[in-house]
This record gives structure tokens, sequence and C-alpha cells, in this order.
């Protein structure tokens, strides 16, 4: 057996393997069938109302979009999980008494909300890819629904080349 031969082909087999299973994990989407249909955008946007302080903004949407527990989030901002408990708990009624419909904002509100949903989904992606808290280093299920949100939002905003490059 020559042993450079074996090992080239052994690893062309295995990233043709892992090119299957990305193809498979992250299909193209369409945009405006699937921002309709998706209640996570929804509450992403929601959650990122212009009318939260961009700290208060970020805990709730890490919370309910991200799916972290409130101690992560504390150990991130670096304050005492009592207090971003509170946080948490004062924007859910804020975002409440404001009386938001749960729809998609009209384009003009995503686009006053759109740099609180990016930071939104970046902090997402690196809790996942290298993860703060927990026996796990890394927690797949995070980096993977934030790429989807954030090509759904590129979709969403077509005139915007800036921060949104993800493929």
């Amino acid at each position: 057996m020559n042993l450079p031969i074996y090992c080239s082909e052994y690893r062309r087999h295995r990233e043709s393997e892992a090119a299957i299973e990305t193809d498979q994990l992250a299909p193209p989407v369409d945009a405006a069938r699937e921002s309709e249909q998706d209640d996570t955008l929804i509450l992403l946007f929601m959650c990122c109302h212009p009318a939260l302080t961009p700290a208060s903004a970020i805990a709730l949407t890490l919370r309910a979009i991200g799916g972290l527990t409130t101690a992560e989030i504390a150990h991130a901002f670096l304050v005492p999980e009592s207090t971003m408990a509170q946080r948490i708990g004062r924007a859910k009624q804020s975002i409440k008494d404001s009386g938001v419909p749960f729809q998609l904002p009209t384009s003009e509100e995503r686009a006053q909300r759109l740099r609180a949903v990016l930071h939104v989904l970046y902090l997402i992606f690196n809790e996942g890819y290298t993860s703060s808290v927990g026996p796990d280093l890394r927690r797949a299920d995070l980096p993977h629904e934030a790429m989807r949100l954030t090509r759904i939002v590129q979709e969403l905003q077509p005139d915007d080349p800036g921060d949104l490059r993800v493929k």
C-alpha cells in the first residue's frame, strides 16, 4: 500500500462527506417564503425594538432566540445573574407595553433594528462555536441557527451589501 496515495484518497473522501453534510445542513433559502413563516425571525426583530436600550435588546434576544440561560448571558455581560434577570424582565415588559404586533417589521423598521439584529446573531454564533460555560466546548445548534437567520436577513436586505457576508 502506498501511504501518500491512500492518505490523499482518504482526505478527498472525508472532504466529500463533509461537503455533502454541509449541503444537507444549510440548504439555500427562499427569503420571502421563509421570512413569512419564520416566527423566530419575527421575534428576533421584535426583541431588537428601538425603544429598548441596546444592552437590554441584546440580552432579551439572546434569551428568547438564542436559548441562552440567564446565567450565560450574565456571564457574557459581566454582571450578576439577578441583575440580568431584572434587565430581561424589564425588556419583556417594555415590549408588552408597547403593543408591537407580532409580525415582520416594515423595511424601514428593519433598517433601524438591523445593527442590533446582526450583533445578536454574531453573539449567538460565537456562543455556539466556542461555548463560554457548560461541559460542551461547542453547541452546534447555535451557529447553524445563527447562519440560517443571517441568510434570511441578508435576503431581506438586498440593497445593503454591508456586514451580511454569509454564504
